[in-house]
């Protein structure tokens, strides 16, 4: 069992699958339907939460009234290792590379690609990214604390921008990330374009 509405739900209920276990992946309410599809395509049972008891879970770690071993999205040392392989294949594949840029969602993307690029290469900048709707880490970097109040707006960006900051995260981006780019609704939307574009002129 986990909570979580991208790539990470599907990898484990993928995973789940050719070994068949049973899989529960707890979701906002708000999740797309494209993304819940995406995951039920691996018979994993989904289940819908109100954001509100989404964010308790991350914290507490239970769902009450469900068996099963509960694995976090991002809060998990293993988790954050097998991110970190992917800080690997950057190097590996630029090596004149002289900054890296992270979504941010709950922090185990970013935290384990940086851990390993901290290990390796210490004059490598390694940002965190997030949308303006909500931004707990850039926040929490210009307060040097997290933030008592974390202010939310809902947009059609998914997997980022929730609010909140657990403490064990926010000492890891602390001491491993140079800072969080903030970025509007506008820009991300830009920024998805270019690169669809630049990916269909690498297919042709």
């Amino acid at each position: 069992m986990t909570i979580s509405t991208g790539n990470w739900a599907q990898g484990l209920a993928s995973y789940a699958q050719k070994l068949g276990i049973k899989c529960t992946i707890l979701v906002p309410d708000s999740i797309p339907k494209i993304k819940e599809d995406a995951i039920k395509r691996y018979k994993a049972n989904v289940i819908k939460l109100l954001l509100e008891i989404g964010i308790e879970i991350l914290y507490t770690r239970k769902f009450n009234g469900m068996d099963g071993y509960f694995i976090h999205p991002f809060s998990d040392q293993n988790i954050m290792a097998g991110n970190g392989t992917i800080g690997l294949e950057i190097l590996e594949d630029l090596s004149d590379v002289d900054a890296i840029i992270v979504p941010w969602g709950g922090g185990g993307l970013a935290c384990g690609i940086a851990s390993t690029i901290r290990s390796l290469k210490t004059d490598i900048k390694v940002y965190a990214a997030e949308i303006d709707t909500c931004k707990p880490l850039a926040l929490a970097f210009d307060l040097g604390a997290i933030p008592k109040q974390i202010p939310h707006k809902n947009s059609f960006v998914e997997s980022i921008g929730y609010p909140f900051l657990l403490p064990e995260m926010w000492e890891l981006a602390e001491n491993l990330l140079d800072g969080s780019i903030v970025v509007t609704l506008e820009e991300s939307v830009e920024t998805i374009r270019l690169l669809v574009d630049r990916n269909s002129v690498i297919a042709e």
